[in-house]
């Protein structure tokens, strides 16, 4: 028989009899079935609703099972964020840096480099050299690499802010117009650009435009910007090879790391070697030099820093003996090799501001007081196995002009690229 009608407590919860202000918990026609149910006895359906829809505070309320919440993972921050936050951290104290995936195999100092860009080349170097920076508790070179995982100890830095530039769309495309007009090369993993002289490959102390920088202008849609995978000298032009994909740069790295590139140099050096071809093998280590500059200097075996150097030379041309242009081959890559080893043999560098060391000796006139140096020549196997890359960058315009004075033919195949590595 159907229960309920109007009366005391008919409307429930929210009519009007006497039960509607009470705790909540009457129903219709009946005692709460939570009270009067027999233990271990299932509510019924009408009772598991009603129970469902009492207020908050009422103690007979059925609970209803809570399903945990999938949790969010936090996302993940971006490398300019760790940067900043990295540096806040640095100039206040020491700090430990974990070596990320994308980080695996990269060089101490261009570690520093991309975690720390307001660092300039010369406050790495000390840093490293005085044993300030350890790598797992243990002091390391800035050649050494890096393994996903280690932990970097970095001492207080103190680090120069660096104002946003706002991106200009024009400055972009005029960037994008720049490096389009100076590359040798291109395919979907590689770039060889003719770097000119005077521009600086990455950014240092008082450097704002740099190739480094300009390659932001090619990030592609993943994020994935072109990355260096060398260096050459501010004021050495010539081929300088880009890795497009993290992958390109990985082989890429590997490549240079193993010595499988070739790299041929053309310069113009004061005077000329007796022996017309031969090798030039010693030990280089950085110094400081008077004027807070630093240089490289032959140094014994096992000095401190002193790292193996080998060079292949010839003579191509000479010009009254006064002149010798050089084709060289580096088999290792040490900073400023070519530019020690031809000072070392007597023979320095045309133009060159650190390393030419004869006294009141005049520079023949329409010869500018320039580097004489070119990264002629790039043969390295293409990091997919697609064949060979084989590039040559044109001479620059003062070394075009000194070659032109000089009645020196730059048609005749270089030397020494056959030269044995060692």
């Amino acid at each position: 028989m159907k229960t309920g009608g109007k009366g005391p407590g008919s409307k429930g919860a929210g009519g009007k009899g006497t039960g509607s202000k009470g705790t909540g918990n009457a129903s219709r026609g009946g005692k709460p079935p939570s009270a009067g149910a027999p233990r271990g006895k299932r509510p019924s359906h009408d009772a598991r609703r009603r129970a469902a829809a009492r207020p908050a505070g009422s103690e007979e309320r059925v609970q209803r099972p809570v399903r945990p919440r999938p949790v969010e993972e936090a996302p993940k921050p971006t490398r300019a964020q760790v940067k900043a936050e990295t540096a806040q951290v640095l100039s206040t104290g020491v700090q430990q840096l974990v070596v990320t995936p994308d980080e695996n195999e990269m060089r101490i100092d261009r570690f520093l480099e991309a975690r720390f860009p307001q660092l300039s080349f010369s406050h790495i170097q000390r840093i490293v050299r005085k044993g300030e920076l350890r790598v797992d508790g243990k002091r390391a070179d800035s050649k050494d690499r890096l393994t996903e995982g280690q932990t970097v100890r970095i001492p207080p830095l103190k680090l120069e802010e660096q104002a946003e530039r706002p991106r200009s769309a024009k400055a972009d495309a005029d960037t994008i117009g720049f490096l389009r007009s100076i590359t040798l090369y291109e395919d979907d993993d590689v770039m060889v650009l003719n770097k000119p002289a005077g521009l600086a490959v990455q950014g240092g102390s008082g450097t704002t435009r740099h190739v480094d920088q300009m390659l932001e202008a090619l990030t592609a849609k993943d994020g994935q910007k072109p990355r260096l995978v060398h260096r050459l000298d501010k004021d050495t032009a010539g081929c300088l090879v880009i890795a497009k994909s993290r992958f390109a740069a990985a082989t890429l790295a590997k490549t240079f790391r193993s010595r499988s590139a070739r790299k041929v140099y053309w310069a113009l050096v004061v005077g000329v070697p007796r022996v017309r071809q031969g090798r030039i093998s010693t030990y280089l280590a950085r110094e400081e030099a008077y004027d807070g500059d630093q240089r490289m200097a032959v140094a014994k075996h096992g000095e401190d820093g002193a790292m193996h150097a080998v060079t292949y030379y010839a003579v191509v041309e000479t010009a009254a003996q006064k002149l010798a242009w050089l084709s060289l081959k580096p088999v290792t890559g040490r900073t400023h090799q070519l530019r020690a080893h031809t000072t070392h043999i007597g023979h320095p560098i045309i133009g060159d501001p650190k390393y030419f060391n004869i006294q009141n000796w005049e520079l023949p006139g329409g010869i500018q007081n320039k580097l004489h140096l070119l990264a002629r020549r790039i043969v390295l196997p293409h990091p997919r196995g697609k064949g060979t890359i084989d590039v040559s960058a044109p001479l620059p315009p003062h070394m075009r002009q000194s070659w032109n004075l000089l009645g020196f033919d730059d048609a005749p195949y270089d030397p020494i690229v056959e030269a044995p590595d060692e």
